[in-house]
């Protein structure tokens, strides 16, 4: 059965056909073979209990004028019936009274009891048939019989040879049918499932199978199939339309993304040269003005010419902004290994020589080195401790950490104080650039430094966020593939 499961269809269509005709045919030839012995025996046992009774008849006679040279006589004409072994006759009182053997010594098996019954007995190849003698109402003797049953055996033989010859022209028969029932159904499915395998394989809509031309359910699966072929192909060419059409725009886009970033290069070179030059030449003047003139004027215009002097300095330091979002956007990225804790331990040293009257504690945890862009990475973990250190300067003692952790499988930094904070329903402006959470009267600067530090981060195929809530610090995580 396991084979003939993993087997080819046509194998299963010709294995059930042969199968069934098999069985209807072997049921057929059991259901005649036990209805003819039936009928045999019936037939046999009705013959003999005839012959019983025609020599009991012709023996009445004998028995009552106790002459058994006649019965014997009658018993003879027997002797034409080659299937009968022994007959004899018994009287009333159970002496035998005359015999018939066909081969001397043989015995009829007589039972001198019970008599005066009719009775006939099947044993191993034999049939024993006992008829009563019955003259005007009163029994006078009893007729034996014993016959073999050879012609049965024979009878089996043949029948038997002839159902074998049947079966076999039968199966041969439904062998011819099956492979003509193969040819007509199961070729065409077989065609149908290599052609599917052929479109599986190679991506090929365009092959189609061949109709049977009978209109029947395998044509119609065949022609359903066609046509969803044909539909596939007719999608996987717009498809390709598409995608050529796509790359065609992408790589129009790309060239038009080129020439941007050509233009904000230049458009970089022309702030950082021609905007730069006339804010140095009012920062000079505004100081000339506050050194050499400073005596002539009144408090007012010292105080504009003060405040002049500031705006040129914040708007140099915007500039200088702008320019690093530009560089840090465009730049070419040189992958390495950097060490993130020695970077953090450098900055943090600048930090406090810069102001080393301020009192701030720094955890620097050892960290495993990542693959990055060393210029960029620096750029973005400066920004983020130069963030920490800006804002707890409000505090006379403060604490900055720089540290990993393990989320998920993957390694994630941050960088925590104890300072200002935000405040938590804000933390969407926090990577927008020019978004400042408080005043440049608390906090100097120009809401360039996050929006820079996700920029480079995104490039490295990393994400940040943060955590945070008003005065009691923030912590800023960040990710790098």
């Amino acid at each position: 059965m396991l084979n003939l499961r993993q087997s080819s269809i046509a194998r299963k269509l010709t294995g059930i056909t042969l199968l069934v005709s098999g069985t209807a045919l072997l049921s057929a030839c059991l259901a005649f073979f036990a209805y003819d012995q039936y009928t045999f025996r019936e037939d046999l046992v009705r013959n003999l209990a005839a012959q019983a009774q025609i020599i009991g008849s012709n023996s009445v006679s004998a028995i009552m004028f106790n002459d058994p040279q006649t019965a014997t006589s009658t018993l003879s004409a027997l002797s034409n019936q080659p299937d009968i072994i022994a007959a004899g006759i018994l009287t009333a009182d159970g002496r035998v009274f005359a015999h018939y053997s066909r081969h001397p010594g043989e015995s009829f098996a007589w039972n001198p009891h019970g008599g005066g019954e009719q009775l006939y007995e099947f044993r191993t190849d034999e049939l024993l048939v006992r008829q009563p003698i019955i003259f005007q109402g009163r029994h006078v003797g009893t007729v034996y019989i014993r016959s073999d049953l050879k012609e049965r055996t024979h009878r089996l033989e043949r029948y038997g040879a002839i159902a074998a010859a049947v079966l076999l022209l039968s199966l041969l028969a439904a062998l011819a049918v099956s492979s003509n029932f193969r040819r007509s159904v199961a070729a065409p499915i077989v065609e149908l499932a290599d052609t599917a395998r052929l479109v599986s394989q190679e991506k090929n809509y365009s092959v189609r199978v061949a109709s049977t031309g009978r209109r029947d359910e395998v044509d119609v699966l065949i022609d359903a199939f066609n046509n969803m072929l044909a539909q596939i192909q007719e999608r996987d060419y717009e498809l390709q339309q598409a995608h050529d059409e796509l790359e065609a725009r992408v790589e129009e886009r790309t060239r038009q993304l080129m020439a941007a970033n050509r233009e904000l290069e230049a458009f970089s070179y022309s702030v950082s040269h021609d905007l730069r030059g006339p804010l140095e030449i009012i920062n000079g003047f505004s100081h000339i003005l506050l050194v050499d003139r400073g005596r002539e004027l009144d408090s007012y215009s010292r105080d504009c010419v003060q405040q002049i002097n500031a705006a040129t300095r914040r708007m140099s330091e915007l500039i200088d902004d702008l320019l690093n979002l530009s560089r840090v956007s465009s730049a070419n990225m040189h992958r390495e290994k950097v060490d993130l804790t020695r970077m953090a331990k450098e900055i943090a040293d600048q930090l406090c020589r810069r102001e080393p009257s301020r009192r701030v504690e720094f955890l620097i945890h050892d960290c495993p080195p990542v693959q990055g862009d060393t210029r960029l990475l620096h750029i973005a973990l400066e920004n983020l401790l130069r963030n920490a250190w800006k804002y707890t300067s409000h505090h006379e003692q403060a604490c900055i950490e720089f540290g990993c952790e393990n989320r998920r499988g993957r390694t994630v930094y941050f960088v925590r104080d104890d300072g200002a904070g935000f405040d938590p329903q804000l933390t969407d402006r926090l990577f927008k650039p020019f978004q400042r959470l408080h005043t440049t009267s608390e906090f100097p600067g120009t809401g360039i430094g996050l929006a820079t530090v996700q920029r480079i981060i995104s490039r490295h195929g990393g994400e940040i966020w943060a955590q945070g809530a008003v005065e009691r610090g923030a912590t800023f995580y960040f990710s790098l593939a």
